[in-house]
């Protein structure tokens, strides 16, 4: 059964960081392309960042670039998503997703680009 499990949300002051983990299993983990997705109160689920199956591309919302970064660890299974500078508009439930790419190399922050979610971890920016 195909599980993604999400930590690290939390209340954090504008200007600090924090690092979402996402842990897979069920399926191999270098057979899907991972994105996390955020939704804040009242607005649609955004995507904020991708990365491919190879980890050889990542993609960001222009407005996390130069704050996000993700990364995979195959050994581990897991994807990260370091957030530094956060921002109080950065204040949402953030999901880990996975779906099937038409190649190894590429991934997207389209919504229906991803059957597979977990169960979002909170995250707070307020001072």
């Amino acid at each position: 059964q195909l599980q993604l499990v999400e930590s690290g949300g939390d209340l954090v002051q504008p200007g600090g960081s924090l690092r979402l983990s996402c842990v897979v299993s069920g399926f191999p983990f270098d057979y899907y392309a991972v994105g996390w997705f955020r939704q804040a109160p009242g607005k649609e689920r955004e995507g904020v960042s991708c990365v491919s199956r190879t980890g050889s591309t990542t993609t960001y919302a222009d407005s996390v670039k130069g704050r996000f970064t993700i990364s995979k660890d195959d050994t581990k299974r897991t994807v990260y998503l370091q957030m530094n500078s956060l921002k109080p508009e950065d204040t949402g439930v953030y999901y880990c997703t996975a779906g099937l790419m038409t190649s190894a190399t590429v991934c997207d922050r389209s919504l229906t680009s991803y059957p597979y979610w977990g169960q979002g971890t909170q995250v707070t920016v307020s001072s």
